[in-house]
């Protein structure tokens, strides 16, 4: 293992707000083009006719590409460096966006789109190890905000796509450009981190870090199980179970995501002034409490209360979750990040299918309160997780 950072640069303090800003734009950027495929999804189902069962494979794909290289992605990343990894990936994830308009046949688009899941599971694991080494580096947090980058990113990208006259592919090309633009331009900004061998690591130290990375797996998963669940059924219950008004069904996404984006922009000041592990505490029981509102008191004004309350309760989960396993020693940034970020990807997708499967049986109500007792888990369990590193 060699390091490749000198100290005093790095601590220079133009050269820490520097990298903090390049990583706000890695954030920015990746919410951008993930959000931008979103808004192409309408287009692609219109272009190849696709059923909504079909049209779901094409979805599958980009989160079928993520979860089979993630593990690779993560060494690749420890031995080549993140920052040149990021240059290096970020021409692959624009150019699949800009390509995707492009694919003059489906199953060449379920082969773009299995790309363009890899490429954005290795951007996230690459800005995510500078997002640790930035928060390291600094005397207060920052990794909360960072994540709000990508929000506010995923915003700007949607939003381009209701600009008027504006092609599915013209989008697709002005956020390629500046996600490429940005990727290119990271090296003198981005901070030095170590490149790791893996076949220099000790067995006993290896196997210690993957013990303590599967449980920060596990709290993940079941973390982002809850958060993919009001993503996908808070419309759903809104509608069905509080009983609103059809206008206002919209109003439950709008409410959740408000939740996350106001928690991550405030998420670092709060762990500056109480700590790590009661914010993570804290988190996980105001998620518990909004769920819960929402499922004791299913009247349309209760569950934006306790959607927007669960969505300020999730918002900073993951944040210190990525924190917590770039500082796993034994074992590279980049390997536990993504082994993290593994566990997280297939609890999203596992959450809203534990929901409907409970919902069929038992009903929707009863869904919320199991994923109500499934962040009181998290609450509970969380701070003994990241015991050691936060």
């Amino acid at each position: 293992m060699t390091s490749g950072s000198s100290s005093s640069p790095a601590t220079a303090p133009h050269r820490i707000r520097n990298a903090t800003r390049a990583t706000m734009a890695q954030f920015f950027v990746n919410g951008a083009t993930f959000a931008t495929w979103g808004v192409l999804i309408p287009s692609v189902k219109e272009r190849f006719a696709l059923s909504d069962a079909v049209l779901s494979l094409a979805m599958l794909a980009v989160a079928g590409g993520a979860l089979l290289t993630m593990g690779q992605s993560g060494k690749w990343i420890a031995r080549v460096g993140s920052a040149r990894a990021l240059r290096q990936v970020g021409i692959l994830y624009a150019a699949t966006l800009l390509l995707i308009p492009l694919a003059p046949q489906f199953w060449m688009l379920v082969l773009l789109l299995l790309v363009f899941g890899s490429a954005m599971a290795a951007y996230d694991v690459a800005m995510s190890v500078q997002a640790a080494l930035v928060e390291g580096q600094r005397t207060r947090p920052v990794m909360s905000t960072l994540h709000a980058m990508f929000s506010i990113g995923g915003i700007a990208g949607a939003a381009l796509g209701a600009a008027p006259g504006l092609s599915p592919l013209a989008h697709a090309a002005l956020v390629g450009v500046v996600t490429l633009a940005v990727s290119l331009s990271i090296g003198p900004f981005a901070l030095p981190d170590e490149v790791h061998d893996s076949a220099a690591t000790p067995h006993g130290a290896d196997k210690s870090a993957r013990r303590m990375v599967l449980v920060l797996g596990g709290i993940a998963f079941l973390a982002l199980m809850c958060e993919g669940g009001m993503y996908d059924w808070a419309a759903v219950y809104m509608r069905d179970v509080a009983q609103s008004p059809m206008a206002w069904v919209s109003y439950s996404y709008a409410a959740f995501s408000t939740g996350m984006a106001a928690g991550r922009l405030t998420g670092d000041r709060i762990r500056a002034r109480i700590g790590g592990l009661r914010t993570l505490t804290w988190s996980g029981v105001a998620g518990a409490a909004g769920i819960a509102l929402a499922a004791a008191w299913p009247t349309p004004l209760a569950t934006l209360g306790g959607l927007l309350l669960s969505g300020l309760g999730i918002a900073n989960l993951m944040p210190i979750f990525f924190l917590a396993a770039a500082r796993v020693p034994g074992m590279a940034a980049a390997e536990s990040i993504a082994a993290v970020s593994r566990f997280a990807y297939v609890g999203m997708l596992l959450g809203p299918v534990f929901i409907g499967g409970v919902a069929e049986h038992l009903g929707l109500r009863l869904s919320f309160v199991g994923v109500a007792l499934v962040m009181t888990v998290v609450a509970l369990l969380g701070g003994k997780a990241v015991r050691r590193f936060i």
